[in-house]
């Protein structure tokens, strides 16, 4: 008998709830740590964890047992309790509701990556907006303006 075999690349985009609640350069990488350790308890491997001050890129394996809104729903509410568990911001830490999910082919992978670990210089030039907008025109996906990210330019 056949066994089953995939191998499903996919990126993740999400942005922080509230102006008041920017990651800041001291949490960005802890986070990113964290968040490591959420997928890989779900056993999920991760390909590259980034952001800025107001969204995260994930890229990871999507393994056949997980769909991408479980993933999303463990990580954003995992992660969200521990920044406000450990008080790394003033006040209440929330993550948008939801997400942008792209999916890529494995020769597209070391691009990715790059281009997500290359967050701080890809926002040097352009907003957070700008790159999300992109991404969405670009995989062609439809979207009404009035339910897109509450963008903090």
């Amino acid at each position: 008998m056949a066994n089953t075999y995939s191998q499903v690349n996919i990126h993740c985009v999400f942005a922080v709830k509230g102006h008041e609640n920017l990651i800041s350069g001291q949490v960005r990488p802890q986070l990113f740590r964290y968040m490591h350790g959420i997928l890989k308890n779900l056993g999920i491997h991760s390909l590259a964890i980034n952001g800025w001050t107001d969204h995260v890129h994930v890229f990871f394996e999507l393994p056949m047992t997980l769909n991408i809104s479980e993933v999303m729903r463990d990580l954003k509410a995992s992660s969200s309790k521990w920044i406000n568990d450990n008080r790394f911001l003033r006040g209440h830490f929330q993550w948008q509701e939801g997400y942008g999910a792209f999916s890529y082919s494995r020769s597209q992978r070391d691009t990715v990556i790059n281009y997500i670990l290359n967050q701080e210089k890809h926002h040097a030039k352009r907003s957070f907006k700008e790159e999300y907008l992109e991404l969405l025109q670009k995989f062609d996906v439809s979207f009404d303006e009035n339910y897109l990210f509450d963008f903090f330019d």
